[in-house]
């Protein structure tokens, strides 16, 4: 059992083994100098306050350990990251009470550590309070909500082995081989006249619905799947929501010759896109996150973008700007080597590239909007920021798109039926 002893300076920590021995705990310390308790909290020799020196065998219960664990200052609780096995220290705000909860999810998942993955080694994470770049309390809170639990957990890990194993034997077939094959079950009922517009039409319609549909199928399940994975479905449809684009490229390597000036480093994209001319466009997939557009704080009593998208378009700007630098080489270079992804004698061109970047969601599982008005104006702001270089889009900008497609082709059905 541990609780946390708020002192006017200090905060002290202190452990009742129950599932662990006394004994144990003084081994540990004398044999590593450190020790970690509670499955989350590591603590050294020094930081030993109060316990045990030995631990006789007839004594009746388990003594307690006392650990220095924080300092009070300024209105903070600073906890060196150390103890959270990170190489952040944590201030959290003295207003919130100190739980094994605040540190420790289900299953023993460090909180702090999944928290230190995006922010820089030696910066502080700050909880609550009003320090500048500190995390709110309510967010953290709504992050300690949405920490997946055991139930949750599971389901995911069941619905990674259905997709794997179902993959594995059914293998999941493109979007455009589906296509084709209705395509081809449409020829046969017809004759050698010259086909009328309403089932051309038809046949689209028909290509959007499928496509908007196994979208909507795969957002159900959007947990279960990587970025990666959820890269290799959308190619599997990509040619389709834009016809636009003949080919699809993948891991393309590129020339820097500028992050170091005195040598050229290759980089790589993962995807990139050519048209029907040969123009090649960059395309950034990631995964349908429903709260990675905006940031919970507000600049100016305004909404800016999230680390997670304000670092997408800078990632693909430098992609744009490293290809636009390749120039006539990176032309050829390129059609040389994917040549077998091309048709016959086309060559790629870099004229001028531009980025799709799709990621993110705007809308609940219900349908319903989930960011403001106010915030979907300033999202459409910021899109149009880039517009001229990069299209951003969510996953529900892409089934609108489908949608006013769709009604579109319906209506001119209607209309080619009725003249």
């Amino acid at each position: 059992m541990i609780r946390f002893d708020v002192k006017r300076r200090s905060v002290i920590f202190e452990y009742e083994p129950e599932f662990t021995s006394a004994e144990w705990i003084l081994n540990e310390l004398k044999t590593h100098h450190e020790v970690t308790l509670s499955r989350g909290f590591t603590f050294k020799d020094d930081d030993l306050i109060e316990g045990p020196v030995d631990v006789a065998e007839d004594e009746i219960g388990e003594p307690v350990f006392r650990f220095r664990f924080a300092t009070r200052r300024s209105g903070y609780f600073r906890i060196p990251g150390r103890i959270l096995g990170i190489a952040n220290d944590v201030l959290i705000d003295e207003g919130i009470t100190l739980q094994r909860k605040l540190f420790i999810a289900e299953r023993n998942v460090g909180i702090f550590r999944r928290l230190a993955k995006v922010i820089p080694d030696g910066a502080e994470i700050v909880i609550g309070g009003d320090r500048e770049g500190g995390i709110p309390e309510d967010v953290f809170r709504e992050l300690l909500d949405r920490f997946p639990n055991s139930g949750e957990l599971d389901r995911y890990a069941s619905a990674r082995v259905e997709t794997i194993i179902g993959e594995h034997f059914d293998g999941m077939k493109s979007a455009r081989d589906q296509y084709e094959t209705y395509l081809s079950k449409r020829k046969s009922s017809v004759t050698d006249a010259p086909l009328a517009q309403d089932h051309l039409l038809q046949a689209e319609v028909d290509k959007f619905v499928y496509v908007r549909d196994t979208i909507i199928a795969w957002l159900r399940s959007a947990d279960s799947y990587t970025e990666r994975d959820w890269q290799k479905m959308i190619i599997k449809i990509i040619l389709l929501i834009f016809p636009k684009y003949v080919a699809v490229l993948e891991n393309v390597e590129i020339a820097d010759f500028y992050t170091s000036p005195d040598r050229t480093r290759r980089r790589y994209i993962d995807l990139c896109l050519i048209d029907a001319a040969g123009n090649l466009d960059v395309i950034e997939i990631k995964k349908p996150f429903d709260n990675v557009l905006l940031s919970k704080s507000l600049y100016r009593d305004n909404s800016i973008p999230t680390r997670e998208l304000s670092g997408s378009v800078m990632q693909a700007e430098k992609y744009l700007f490293h290809l636009s630098k390749w120039g006539v080489n990176g032309e050829r270079e390129l059609s040389r080597r994917f040549a077998s992804n091309l048709p016959r004698s086309m060559q790629i061109r870099i004229t001028n590239p531009k980025a799709m970047i799709i990621l993110g969601r705007d809308c609940g599982p219900d349908g319903q909007h989930a960011l403001t008005d106010r915030q979907l104006f300033d999202l459409e702001i910021i899109k149009r920021k880039y517009a001229n270089m990069i299209d951003i889009l969510t996953y529900d900008d892409l089934l609108r798109r489908l949608e006013n497609i769709i009604t579109s082709l319906v209506k001119r059905k209607a209309g080619t039926a009725l003249g």
